[in-house]
């Protein structure tokens, strides 16, 4: 199945039978009552009724006239250019700076343009994520994976304090911008 189209609803053939059923007792009740204008006005409205139905199923997954809910990928501001600057270099004096600051950005970025240009959700789908972003860069944005804060661990963890290396910031950006 196509992950970009939404499935279908199965038509029930007893809901066509019915409704079949109703409109010819409709069209005899009409022809009884009113006689030949009313049954060719009668025949006019069914026709104009299943022409609408038959275009709104038709077109029901190309435009639903926002009945849908809208989805929501980004659900905040961007940041501006000062705190992108202060996110890297947090990253660049320890991993919990990455953890903290420059990680939660990078997963909204890569949740976008995921979901744009691939169809696929980081948070839905890690598995078809993982294999697009790459093996060597997926376990630096993983929304799965808890942050590495002293605030999860329980004592002070030193390798919390070494900087994420600069070629890893390097490749998660330029992977970016290739995806």
């Amino acid at each position: 199945m196509n992950p970009r189209r939404a499935p279908r609803l199965a038509v029930v053939p007893e809901a066509l039978a019915v409704l079949g059923v109703a409109a010819v007792a409709a069209e005899v009740l009409l022809a009884l009552v009113g006689g030949l204008p009313a049954v060719a006005t009668g025949a006019a409205v069914l026709v104009a009724a299943v022409l609408l139905a038959a275009r709104y199923i038709d077109g029901a997954d190309a435009l639903d006239s926002d009945y849908r809910r809208k989805v929501r990928l980004v659900g905040s501001r961007e940041p501006t250019l000062r705190y992108w600057d202060a996110a890297i270099e947090d990253a660049r004096e320890s991993l919990s700076g990455y953890e903290l600051h420059l990680r939660p950005l990078l997963q909204r970025l890569y949740a976008v343009r995921l979901a744009e240009r691939h169809g696929v959700s980081l948070h839905t789908e890690p598995a078809r994520a993982a294999a697009i972003v790459g093996t060597e860069l997926w376990p630096w944005i993983d929304p799965s994976r808890h942050r590495l804060t002293p605030e999860y661990s329980r004592e002070p963890d030193p390798s919390l304090r070494q900087p994420v290396p600069d070629r890893v910031i390097t490749a998660l950006v330029d992977r970016l911008e290739n995806l």
